[in-house]
This record gives C-alpha cells, sequence and structure tokens, in this order.
C-alpha cells in the first residue's frame, strides 16, 4: 500500500455496529403471515404517511420478541438493532406517539385482524386444524381502573387463577391447533365474564376459520353446559370435554368395575423411558348420559360418557389420602392429650 492508500484509508468513515439477531427470521415470518397488510388494509392511512400502521405494529412485534421489557424507549431499541434495515422502518419514527397512534388505529379493528392473520397461518403453514384447543385464563392488575372504555374489555373482579380475589383482572381466551400448539385466535373478556358463557363464540369464529375443513374442539370443563353443547351439535362441532362433578354423580363412579373396563394401548409421555412393567395402565369403559336444558321445549341432549382409569393416578391418590389421614390421627392425638393449638393476639403500646 502506497502513501496515498494509507492516507486515504486513515479517513475511512467511522464503522456502525447493529444487533441483528432474530431479526430477519421474525421479519420472514411477519412477510408469511401478511401482517403489515391485512394490518393496513382493515387501517387504512393517508398516503403521506413515513410509516404506516402494519411496518409500525411490525416493529413492535419485534420488539417484543427480542426485548420483552416494559414498552417504552422502543426508538433506542430500534436505533440499537438493525430495524431499519430489516424492517424499512427509521428508528426516529417509532417514537411513543406514533407507537400510541397505531395501537388506537387497531383496536377496534382488533377480532378481524387477529382472525385473518390466525386464517392466514393456517393457509401459509398447512396447519391441520382437526383439533383446535380452547382455554381461559386470568392476568390479575393492580389499580382501581375506574374510568372504563365501553368498548374494551373491563377490570373487574372475578375468579382469579392466581387467587388474587383483591385484584382486578382481564381475562384472556387462546385457541391453539393440536398440531404443534401454533396459537390461532385469542380474545380478551371482561374480568367477570363466565367462561362458560364465553365458548359459542370462539367456537364459532374457530368454525369460520378452520372452514372448509371440520374440527374437534377440546377444551375444559366449561365446555360441557347445555348451551354450549346444544350449540356444538348444531354447528355439527365435535367436542372432548371432561365432565365435571355435577354430571358425573359419585355413586356413578363407585359403580364402576375395573375387571369389566377395557385396557387401551396408550403410555404416557413421563413413562416412555420406563421398561413395560413400571409403566401405568390405562382403562376405559363407557355409557351415555343425558343433558337437559332449563325450558321445558328445550330437547334432552344425548352424550357419550367416556370413564378413565389411570394406575398411576390412582397410586397418586392413594398416597395423597394416606397423608391426609396420617395429619389428622396427628390432630386427633394432640386433640385427645389436652395439646390444643391456640393462637395469642398481642397490641403494641
Amino acid at each position: 500500500m502506497d502513501q496515498r492508500e494509507r492516507r486515504r484509508a486513515r479517513y475511512v468513515g467511522a464503522s456502525i455496529e447493529k444487533q441483528l439477531g432474530a431479526l430477519p427470521v421474525i421479519a420472514d415470518y411477519c412477510h408469511r403471515l401478511d401482517l403489515a397488510d391485512i394490518i393496513d388494509r382493515a387501517c387504512p392511512i393517508r398516503d403521506l404517511a413515513h410509516l404506516t400502521h402494519g411496518q409500525v405494529i411490525e416493529a413492535l412485534v419485534a420488539n417484543r420478541l427480542t426485548s420483552p421489557a416494559p414498552l417504552v424507549r422502543v426508538t433506542e431499541w430500534a436505533r440499537e438493532h438493525a430495524v431499519e434495515e430489516v424492517f424499512g422502518a427509521d428508528p426516529e419514527l417509532l417514537n411513543d406517539d406514533r407507537i400510541g397512534r397505531a395501537l388506537d388505529a387497531i383496536a377496534p379493528e382488533l377480532d378481524r385482524i387477529v382472525g385473518s392473520v390466525g386464517a392466514q397461518a393456517i393457509s401459509v403453514f398447512g396447519l391441520d386444524t382437526s383439533q383446535l384447543h380452547w382455554d381461559m385464563t386470568s392476568i390479575s392488575l393492580y389499580g382501581a381502573y375506574e374510568q372504563i372504555d365501553a368498548d374494551h374489555p373491563a377490570p373487574k373482579f372475578g375468579h382469579p387463577k392466581d387467587r388474587r380475589l383483591d385484584l382486578k383482572q382481564i381475562q384472556a381466551g387462546l385457541a391453539a391447533t393440536g398440531d404443534g400448539g401454533v396459537p390461532v385466535f385469542h380474545r380478551a373478556y371482561d374480568g367477570g365474564a363466565g367462561e362458560v358463557a364465553q365458548v359459542v363464540g370462539a367456537m364459532t369464529e374457530l368454525q369460520k376459520m378452520a372452514k372448509p375443513q371440520e374440527f374437534l374442539l377440546i377444551g375444559d370443563s366449561k365446555l360441557v353446559s347445555y348451551t354450549n353443547v346444544s350449540a356444538m351439535i348444531d354447528a355439527g362441532v365435535g367436542f372432548i370435554a371432561p365432565a365435571s362433578k355435577a354430571y358425573t354423580p359419585a355413586a356413578r363412579l363407585a359403580a364402576l368395575d375395573l375387571d369389566s373396563a377395557t385396557q387401551v394401548d396408550y403410555v404416557a409421555q413421563r413413562d416412555t423411558s420406563k421398561p413395560a412393567a413400571a409403566r401405568g395402565r390405562w382403562h376405559v369403559s363407557e355409557d351415555t348420559m343425558t343433558l337437559a336444558g332449563k325450558r321445558k321445549r328445550d330437547p334432552v341432549l344425548t352424550l357419550r360418557r367416556v370413564f378413565v382409569h389411570s394406575t398411576a393416578r390412582a397410586h397418586a391418590a392413594a398416597t395423597a389420602r394416606a397423608k391426609k389421614l396420617d395429619r389428622a390421627r396427628d390432630d386427633l392425638d394432640r386433640l385427645a392429650r389436652g395439646w390444643v393449638p391456640v393462637t395469642t393476639l398481642t397490641r403494641k403500646p
């Protein structure tokens, strides 16, 4: 290298380093899901805008996946990551105000957007929707939430999964495919909404998404009510759900005979590495049950009911009962000896 070349090399501009990480993968998935275009069709914006709502949400999805922290300083995150190079979004345009406008724009169209993205995922990735799993959970919130937007789910007291009865909550329902457990549908509900009452609405949306293929809806015991079962039968949707004690009296369970049940060729995942002799055994028997509506004119529904017996679960239940009996005997022995636990409350002066 001669002196002229060395001088030129000395004044080369400073290099810029940015984190790339998973951004190309996220961008490819967003493109295949048609995320930005689905949002832009639902929430169009003026041609003069530097970024569409779809572009902003794509960048926000990347932010959530690569930096799952409180939704602040997104601009700084975009500067440090190759957001402009991968998504074509200027970091300076991803300020709090622009993100807020995008979120406000998609809020009233969220159900439409979620349904379209779910249908696109089923189509593009060839997901098998013959089995769809549906369940709801609760998200506890801190704060009073005295001002509630009537157009959106309201934080209310309910039956929280985390048993924080002192906190208001929002509920969320999620449907995932049996094929890979891929989420294809979600919905937010009021904190006080009953789980049973949300099944029909979710089933209707899933049926639109899965067409023309029929599907089996799998859920928990909240699936089983006269209204839900009647709607699923009318819609031609099969379902599997555990029956609560209200539909299976203890006397019926006590009358079951394990010797007359059929052993099935099933191995639980936890037993796959065990020798055959050490694996749990499963037996089934079945009958029918009826479900009546509240009104006299409601037709009585006849359902197939399957009883499942697991030797592993039976052993675990027997062990738990033995421990409870041992604790009860200890408590009775202490009472018999006159040792009664007393709690004393004292007040500081």
